[in-house]
């Protein structure tokens, strides 16, 4: 896969809680920090960095400020150091309840406190040193093994996770990331959860429970036995091996999930790179031939359309359309003109992308018609978190209104009908929701992308392999349906579903309407 923009390793940014569920905030008056704050937003994000010198201690540098974490002799702790120095050296030491105690290198003293009584200045660990993880990310992701250089999946055949995809591609390469008792889950497309023997369950037990540690920019999972997840034999089956130390093995990096896509044509058939570089309305079912990984530019906001092939959608001579661009350019770069539960598309030539008589596009009219309008689906995001400036998407408690700056997020279950999608909220009370990642800190914001059905199960680096006889199904019924209420509001406890639209007008965010 070219490098050009598709692979976006993501920075780990992330909350520090304390054990009166206070998080870490860095403020800008008089670079003073408190852990007063009850949810994770800007002021309350954190970088880890390594130490230049090479050695075990680490780095906190503030999200908001760019300023470093550090602890004088005396215990007095401040975010004020532009370039870290002696003092902002930190040893990371994981506790087996999975928070991290916080000692000063040069000092020898822990890093701890309530409100804005914090020091660093304790000889022994107590619950007020002692600090949560929550990361501010968003959840949904993709996940690769740093020694084998491929990408994590879910097997539905084999009813298992493995490390051994070429690329991510299709909904099965899908990983949603859920805090749950200050600990971490991954939670497959389908909505079961990883075991640490490699087994895939309904509920988040103790034994689907996860510590994260960091290493030199990578995560490593480490289960209730100490033992940490790694891709294990020539399947590279995810599951806990026998290692309490994470080596090249144990590491992973998290990667941003652009929006895969299928686009139908008015003659009901699938847009596909099936029979060669001709991107053609030819085909009748759903792989991965007819999947497009579909990415918009931050300064434009038009869109490329990458193929499992290896090649970008790009305009050739006589308005053509082929998928065989490895870099991306003004040719490869289309407009998107949302037209209700349809799209169009607009060429770097000015003219619209049409579907011809036999099937193949072409960049040749000046307006839109039934042929220039296409059906985009959306098959990577069954399962979707949504984050928008403020926060997270969440019912509020007690209610099932939705709000928009929550600190923890629901996990929705997404179908989709004729160009438009209907939108479920999780089951209360089992393992369907999920708190975590951070606020709308830094440049975050934006939705998690929308997605269609799920579709059987896809094989990375090869055609998708036969289905298997049927999907599992959780053990209990879902929420309800979004719907809106009459002064706008937007509730999860529809009994029936309503019609809501997707536009992808910026990278990274959905407009939903």
């Amino acid at each position: 896969m070219p490098t050009n923009g598709l692979r976006q390793v993501l920075k780990i940014q992330f909350g520090l809680v304390n054990d009166t569920d206070r998080y870490l905030t860095a403020e800008s008056f008089g670079f003073k920090v408190n852990a007063s704050a009850p949810s994770l937003k800007r002021k309350q994000t954190w970088l880890l960095e390594p130490d230049p010198g090479q050695g075990a201690a680490v780095l906190f540098r503030s999200s908001h400020l760019g300023r470093y974490l550090s602890a004088e002799e005396d215990g007095r702790v401040s975010c004020e150091a532009e370039q870290p120095g002696r003092d902002c050296r930190f040893l990371v030491l994981p506790q087996p309840d999975g928070r991290w105690a916080l000692r000063s290198e040069p000092h020898g003293r822990f890093f701890g406190g309530t409100e804005d009584q914090l020091s660093c200045f304790a000889t022994a660990i107590s619950p007020a040193e002692l600090w949560t993880v929550h990361l501010a990310i968003h959840p949904q992701a993709h996940l690769l093994s740093v020694s084998r250089r491929r990408y994590v999946h879910l097997c539905p055949q084999e009813d298992e996770m493995a490390a051994d995809g070429d690329m991510p591609w299709g909904v099965d390469a899908l990983l949603t990331l859920i805090f749950q008792s200050r600990r971490y889950c991954l939670k497959s497309c389908d909505s079961r959860y990883l075991r640490s023997d490699g087994r895939l369950v309904w509920e988040p037990e103790a034994r689907a429970c996860y510590t994260l540690e960091f290493k030199a920019g990578k995560l490593a999972f480490k289960d209730c036995d100490g033992r940490y997840l790694a891709p294990v034999g020539p399947a590279g089956t995810l599951k806990a091996g026998r290692n309490t130390r994470p080596g090249k093995d144990e590491l992973f990096d998290l990667e941003e999930s652009h929006p895969q896509v299928v686009l139908v044509a008015a003659n009901h058939r699938y847009l596909s790179v099936r029979q060669g570089v001709n991107v053609s309305a030819n085909q009748d079912e759903e792989m991965d031939h007819e999947t497009f990984l579909m990415q918009i530019d931050r300064e434009t906001k038009k869109c490329t359309f990458y193929s499992s092939t290896g090649g970008y959608w790009t305009l050739v001579t006589h308005g053509g359309i082929l998928a065989t661009a490895t870099q991306v350019s003004a040719n490869t770069m289309f407009e998107m003109e949302w037209r209700g539960r349809r799209v169009a598309l607009k060429a770097s030539n000015g003219r619209y992308v049409c579907m011809k008589k036999n099937g193949q596009l072409a960049a040749i009219s000046d307006f839109v018609g039934k042929d220039e309008e296409f059906t985009l689906k959306l098959i990577n995001r069954p399962i979707l978190v949504l984050r928008g400036l403020d926060g997270f998407v969440c019912h509020r408690r007690g209610s099932n209104q939705l709000d928009t700056n929550r600190s923890v997020y629901d996990v929705f279950h997404l179908s989709f009908s004729d160009g438009a999608y209907q939108i479920r909220g999780a089951r209360r009370g089992g393992g369907g929701g999920g708190g975590g990642g951070g606020g709308g800190g830094g440049g975050g914001g934006g939705g998690g992308g929308g997605g269609g059905g799920a579709g059987p199960g896809r094989t990375r680096g090869r055609e998708r392999a036969p289905p298997p006889p049927t999907r599992p199904v959780p053990p209990a019924g879902r929420g309800g349906f979004w719907n809106t209420g009459s002064h706008g509001s937007v509730c999860s406890d529809g009994e029936r579903a309503e019609d809501f639209l997707f536009e992808f007008r910026e990278r990274g965010r959905v407009a939903i309407r």
